[in-house]
C-alpha cells in the first residue's frame, strides 16, 4: 500500500477562521523545502542520517530511496520486521548520536562499474535497480567512512550542522517499491526537520491543529458522511445532515451559474466504449478507469469525465458563430479507479461529483470568457470564506498538439484575463496539458494550507477529435475554442476542505441544523414544537432535543454538534412565547420574541451570514 505524505505545512501569515483565536506562535515562519536552499540541504542530509541509523540498529534492513518533502523527509526500507513506536524512538536517539559526531558528507564521483561493485558488496538489490536508471556521472555521498548512498545532493558539510533539537521522526507507513502494488511492500519512515527548535515546535502545533480539524473525524462526529466498507472503498454515503449541506451548496452553485449566463446539462453515467476511444481517454487514461461492462452485446464504460458528453451535445446540431459563446455546466458524477493506498476521506475517492463546465467560444472571446470564469470563481469561493489564492499559469509543454498561432493566442488570452483581474500569478513553463494552456487556483484555508481547487483549461484536442465546427460569418466552417473549468473541483473534496477550514463550526447560513430548541420541561414542549414549525416555515433548519436531559447536558450536546444557535425554553419562555438564545459565535443573546428570531434567521439565510443580527 502507499501512503499520502503529511499535510502541507501552513505559512506563518495564515488567516484565522471565525471563532478561533490567532496564536502568538503564528509569527514563526515555516518555509517549504522548495523555498529554502538551506532547509533542502538539512532535510536531504537528515534522510541519509536516518538510513544510517536504521542500518546500524537493524542490519538486515535494505535501503531504497530517501527524498526530502516540503516539510521534512522520508526513507523507504525493506526490513523483515515492522518498525514499532519504540523503534522510532531508538532510531531518533541514534540519529542524535550521528549528528553529534560531526561526520562529513562528501561527494564522490565513481564509474558505473565501481558503483555496482560497492552495491553488490553491501547486498543492496534496490540500489542496483536505481543505478540502472541513472545517467553519468554517477555520484555518491558518504557519511564519514561508515555509510554512503547513491545521491546527487546537495547536503550540509557535516552532521554538526543538523540541530538535534529541531527534528523529529513522525510515523511509519506502507509504501510499494516504485509505487507498484505488484512489487515489494516497504516501510516508509517519515520525519520533519527545521533550522531551529522553535520552528519544530510551531510545526508540531500546526500539525495538532490540522488533526483537530480532520474532516474524517468531524464527518463522523457531526454525522455528515461515511464511507462504508461493505459497499466498497472510496464511495461516499451522505447522511441527512451532510446531504442538507450539500443541497445548500448545489443550490447556490446552480443559481450563481444561471445568473452568469450558463445553462445546465444532465448527462449519462455510462457510455459506449467507442466514445472513450474517440476522446482519447482509453489510450491516455485507462489505468484510472473502471473496467467495461457488457450490455446488449456492446461494451459500456463508467464515465471518468464529463467532457465528451458536453462535446456530443454541442455536436448534436450545427452551430452559428452568433450563438457563441455557449456556456454549459453540470454537477456530473464520475467514477475513477484510485489505488487502495491513496484514498483519503473525501479528498480522494472513487465516485465523486465534479462541478464541471465547458465554454465553447470564438478565439477573440477567450480573454473575456476567462475573466468571466475568474470572477465567478471568486464569487463562489469567497461565499465559503476562501479569499486567499495562489495562481499558477501553465504554458505549452514540449509534447503538444495544435498550431503555434492558436497556442500563442490562447496563452495570451489567459494572461490578459489574469492581468485584467489584477491577480498575481506564477508561470509554470511547459506545465500545461498537451491539449492547451491552463490556470490552476489553490485556496488557502484557515490554518494556511494550500489546496488545489479550481482549474481553467483551454482544449484544442477534443474539438479536433470530435470534428466540432461552427459556421463563421463568412460561411466557412471553423473549430470552436473549448474551455474546461471547475470551481470546486469536486463537491466531495471541496466539502472536505471546507469542513477543515471551518473546523466543523459552520456559519449560520450553511449549518445543517441552525437552531436547536431545548425544552427544559414537558410543559415547554408544545411551544417548542410550535416555534420549530414557525422557523421551518421561514426556511430555518431547526430541531428539538427530546432527550429530557438536564439543561447543562442539553447545552453540552448542542455544543458538541456545533449548533450555531441554542434556544432554551422553560416555563417563562413558554408563557411569554419567547426563547432564550445562546450563540456559538456571539455568546448569550438573551430572551427574544419568536418573530424576532424568525426574521433574523431568514435574513441571515438570505444574506448568507455567519451569525444572527437581532433587531
Amino acid at each position: 500500500m502507499t501512503s499520502a505524505p503529511p499535510s502541507p505545512v501552513p505559512p506563518a501569515s495564515s488567516p484565522v477562521a471565525s471563532g478561533d483565536a490567532p496564536s502568538e506562535a503564528a509569527a514563526i515562519v515555516l518555509p517549504k523545502t522548495s523555498e529554502s536552499p538551506q532547509l533542502l540541504r538539512i532535510r536531504h542530509s537528515m534522510s541519509h542520517v536516518l538510513a544510517m541509523a536504521v542500518q546500524k540498529l537493524f542490519p538486515r534492513a535494505q535501503v531504497t530511496i530517501g527524498p526530502w518533502t516540503e516539510s521534512g523527509f522520508y526513507y523507504d526500507f525493506d526490513n523483515p520486521e515492522p518498525f514499532t513506536d519504540a523503534d522510532l524512538k531508538a532510531i531518533q536517539k541514534e540519529m542524535g548520536k550521528i549528528m553529534a559526531r560531526r561526520l562529513p558528507l562528501e561527494r564522490i564521483e565513481v564509474s558505473r562499474e565501481e558503483a555496482e561493485r560497492r552495491i553488490r558488496a553491501q547486498n543492496e538489490p534496490y540500489k542496483l535497480e536505481i543505478l540502472e536508471g541513472l545517467s553519468e556521472p554517477i555520484t555518491l555521498y558518504t557519511l564519514g567512512d561508515q555509510w554512503w548512498d547513491l545521491c546527487a545532493g546537495p547536503h550540509v558539510a557535516h552532521t554538526g550542522e543538523l540541530n538535534p533539537k529541531a527534528f523529529a521522526l513522525e510515523s511509519v507507513a506502507g509504501a510499494y517499491w516504485r509505487g507498484d502494488e505488484k512489487r515489494a511492500q516497504l516501510q516508509r519512515i517519515y520525519g520533519t526537520a527545521w533550522e531551529t527548535p522553535e520552528q519544530l515546535a510551531e510545526y508540531q502545533r500546526r500539525k495538532q491543529e490540522a488533526l483537530r480539524r480532520d474532516h474524517r473525524r468531524l464527518g463522523t462526529d457531526l454525522e455528515l458522511f461515511s464511507i462504508e466498507d461493505e459497499a466498497g472503498a472510496g464511495l461516499v454515503f451522505w447522511h441527512p445532515r451532510g446531504a442538507r449541506m450539500r443541497l445548500l451548496i448545489e443550490d447556490f452553485w446552480r443559481a450563481a451559474h444561471f445568473e452568469d449566463g450558463y445553462e445546465l446539462l444532465y448527462t449519462p453515467h455510462v457510455a459506449d466504449l467507442s466514445l472513450w476511444k474517440t476522446s482519447g481517454h482509453l489510450d491516455f487514461y485507462s489505468e484510472s478507469m473502471f473496467g467495461p461492462m457488457a450490455v446488449d452485446e456492446r461494451q459500456y464504460q463508467l464515465k471518468p469525465m464529463n467532457c465528451p458528453f458536453h462535446v456530443l451535445t454541442f455536436a448534436s446540431r450545427l452551430r452559428s458563430y452568433r450563438e457563441l459563446p455557449i456556456r454549459w455546466a453540470e454537477l456530473g458524477t464520475v467514477y475513477r479507479y484510485e489505488r487502495p493506498g491513496v484514498m483519503h476521506g473525501l479528498m480522494r475517492v472513487r465516485g465523486f461529483t465534479q462541478d464541471d463546465a465547458h465554454v465553447f467560444c470564438l478565439p477573440e472571446q477567450i480573454s473575456d470568457e476567462i475573466l468571466r470564469v475568474l470572477n465567478l470563481t471568486e464569487r463562489i469561493l469567497s461565499t465559503f470564506d476562501f479569499r486567499s489564492y495562489e495562481i499558477h499559469l501553465s504554458t505549452r509543454p514540449e509534447k503538444s498538439i495544435g498550431e503555434d498561432a492558436v497556442w500563442e493566442l490562447a496563452t495570451a488570452g489567459l494572461v490578459e484575463a489574469l492581468e485584467r483581474k489584477g491577480w498575481a500569478y506564477k508561470v509554470d513553463e511547459g506545465g500545461g496539458a498537451f491539449y492547451g494552456p491552463k490556470i490552476d487556483l489553490k485556496i488557502e484555508d484557515a490554518i494556511g494550507r494550500l489546496w488545489q481547487c479550481s482549474t481553467i483549461q483551454l482544449d484544442f484536442n477534443l474539438p479536433e477529435r470530435f470534428d466540432l465546427h461552427y459556421v463563421a460569418a463568412d460561411g466557412s466552417r471553423c473549430r470552436p475554442i473549448m474551455i474546461h473549468r471547475a470551481i470546486f473541483g469536486s463537491l466531495e473534496r471541496f466539502f472536505g476542505v471546507m469542513v477543515e477550514n471551518y473546523a466543523g463550526d459552520f456559519p449560520f447560513w450553511l449549518a445543517p441544523e441552525q437552531v436547536r430548541l431545548l425544552p427544559v420541561t414537558d410543559d415547554a414542549l408544545p411551544w417548542a414544537e410550535e416555534l420549530r414549525g414557525l422557523l421551518a416555515a421561514a426556511g430555518i433548519r431547526a430541531g428539538i432535543d427530546h432527550s429530557g436531559d438536564r439543561l447543562g447536558k442539553l447545552i453540552r450536546n448542542g455544543e458538541q454538534m456545533k449548533i450555531p444557535v441554542l434556544g432554551v425554553i422553560g416555563a417563562r419562555e413558554a408563557e411569554t412565547r419567547t426563547v432564550s438564545l445562546r450563540s456559538r459565535r456571539q455568546g448569550d443573546l438573551g430572551s427574544v420574541a419568536a418573530d424576532v428570531l424568525v426574521a433574523a434567521g431568514a435574513a441571515a439565510n438570505a444574506g448568507r451570514l455567519a451569525t444572527l443580527a437581532l433587531a
